[in-house]
């Protein structure tokens, strides 16, 4: 009788994912394709539309390459809706992942919300990737059913999923999220809630050097990512990833880093700030420390800083 009664809350049939950003669309791509009924939600209409689109985008290329079939995106697209309503897009949900801005107050609010509209077995998981977990969990009267689960980016594609606990974060929701993980064909790694957990600290330090390096004309950017390439076997270079996490991301995890550890090896490093302000966020806007126009990294000049 216990062991069903556990896999009864275990079972996830419904999953919301609050944010269509990229990373967002990606989380509900990943859950669709895991067979459940995927709800995705964001408060504007153009940017939901533009979650979608980015999904469909994603599996029309995936058919013309040949990894994946027709009948496959059929298939995953009955499982997947989209709602700018989010009392619509929770109900019944499983399981709600929230990808929204890098902003405590601002995930604190929608958490806060969560909870006073879903029932009391819903598991809560936010996908930050550097901000407090037991901080966002502040907001709720039951901060045991709050994880992180930190995807990375592009979600469909990395296999890691960093699974982030908090002081109050129950055994229960570990397991959940363990299972969530195994189901999306994630390989889950369990860390302890500190500032940039296991990998934004490790990978935000490396990009920002890698950019200090090309500031300091140390070589060009390509070669800098080659070097890293072939001489570490990193999959990508620092500063290809950095224009494909998103400058802005990098800039705000390194600036959370430096006043958590109140540490100015963390600082951002004005080139950084420079190609921000600029609007140079990456693949995402088109270019950032390289030009993604044609779709590929392709060399192109910096900004004075």
């Amino acid at each position: 009788m216990k062991l069903n009664i556990l896999a009864d809350m275990m079972r996830i049939e419904t999953v919301a994912v609050i944010g269509a950003g990229t990373m967002g669309a990606g989380i509900a791509q990943v859950c669709a394709q895991a067979g459940w009924k995927t709800t995705l939600y964001d408060a504007f209409e153009e940017g939901l539309e533009q979650g979608m689109e980015r999904i469909n985008a994603f599996w029309d290329k995936g058919i013309a390459r040949g990894k994946t079939t027709a009948e496959q995106k059929a298939q995953w697209s009955s499982f997947l809706v989209s709602e700018n309503n989010l009392h619509e897009a929770v109900k019944n949900a499983d399981l709600i992942i929230e990808a929204v801005p890098e902003i405590l107050e601002l995930k604190q609010k929608i958490f806060h919300e969560l909870e006073a509209i879903t029932n009391d077995k819903t598991i809560f998981a936010t996908n930050t990737s550097s901000l407090s977990i037991g901080k966002i969990g502040e907001a709720l009267n039951h901060p045991e059913r709050l994880i992180g689960m930190h995807f990375f980016n592009p979600v469909p594609i990395m296999k890691l999923l960093e699974l982030v606990k908090h002081d109050s974060t129950s055994k229960q929701t570990i397991d959940f999220a363990q299972e969530a993980g195994k189901l999306m064909k994630k390989t889950t790694i369990l860390v302890n809630d500190v500032p940039g957990f296991a990998t934004s600290r490790l990978g935000v330090v490396l990009g920002n050097e890698a950019i200090r390096m090309l500031a300091d004309g140390v070589a060009s950017a390509k070669d800098i990512d080659t070097a890293m390439v072939l001489g570490y076997k990193h999959p990508m270079g620092p500063l290809e990833l950095t224009d494909l996490v998103g400058l802005d991301v990098r800039r705000d995890i390194l600036n959370n880093l430096q006043t958590s550890f109140g540490d100015d090896c963390y600082k951002p490093h004005p080139l950084l700030e420079q190609l921000v302000a600029e609007g140079r966020l990456g693949k995402k806007t088109g270019k950032g420390i390289y030009d993604w126009s044609n779709g590929v990294a392709e060399p192109c000049d910096l900004p004075e800083y």
